[in-house]
């Protein structure tokens, strides 16, 4: 009997599509499927699965505590800076179930790894049309360890500057309001040519707005709201690297 190739495709097209019942169904069955020989992938199926859940205002925090057990499960075997990704992802999905005592002993254990140089060796592409903003940007980025940084102030600069520079990875600091086009223009032009692009959403729009919705929805990694501090960039960074550092762990 031929086992079936799980449809991660098809399942996030009935995500994108807002089919949710059978996007769960799908994510679920994905999740269960690669348990025991890609538990990361089976966490972050049951994170999308989740949700599916959140979107019908029903409880998702038994799809997020078997991701967080998951990842922490991963976290234990690992020795590499890995571990540490696999550890804060952990605590996030614990914390999003109120599972606070779990989620700070992920924390804490997440500690003993450090980020080296070569995790940050990656660019940094900032586009954003205020001067001002992007000498912001590049003043907490120097202070968190990024030197590697570019910067444009016009949307179609920053996509033809980024296209250059997605061979390398880079973390891409997006504006929403850009003079010539929209930041969920570029976003979704980046996306389709490279789907794990990872781009932090900085805006001044709040998050409830359908155009920001629509726009993280499409995969855009995090979201920034103007005006913001080194944390909350900080922390949309060490999202990034959690991300990047699982995903070169199962290439």
């Amino acid at each position: 009997m031929v086992t079936k190739k799980p449809d991660f495709d098809l399942a996030l097209t009935h995500l994108r599509n807002h089919q949710n019942m059978a996007a769960y169904n799908m994510l679920t069955g994905i999740a269960d499927s690669l348990k025991k020989s890609d538990p990361i992938k089976a966490a972050l199926s049951l994170i999308l699965a989740s949700e599916c859940k959140n979107r019908q205002n029903k409880d998702s925090s038994s799809e997020a505590v078997e991701a967080g057990k998951l990842f922490f499960t991963f976290a234990k075997k690992e020795k590499s800076f890995t571990a540490k990704s696999a550890f804060l992802c952990a605590a996030k999905c614990f914390l999003k179930a109120g599972q606070y005592d779990s989620a700070k002993d992920a924390f804490e254990q997440s500690k003993g790894f450090t980020i080296t140089q070569e995790d940050v060796s990656r660019p940094v592409v900032i586009v954003d049309d205020s001067k001002a903003i992007v000498l912001k940007i590049q003043s907490y980025l120097n202070n968190l360890g990024y030197s590697n940084t570019r910067q444009f102030y016009t949307g179609n600069e920053g996509l033809a500057g980024c296209k250059k520079l997605l061979k390398s990875n880079p973390i891409i600091l997006l504006d929403m309001s850009l003079p010539d086009t929209n930041g969920d223009v570029i976003a979704s032009k980046i996306l389709d040519e490279k789907p794990d692009a990872q781009i932090i959403l900085i805006t001044a729009d709040e998050k409830t707005t359908k155009r920001v919705k629509d726009t993280i929805s499409s995969g855009v990694l995090a979201f920034i709201q103007k005006p913001f501090t080194i944390k909350e960039l900080k922390d949309a960074l060490s999202t990034a690297e959690s991300e990047f550092s699982l995903s070169k762990k199962q290439k």
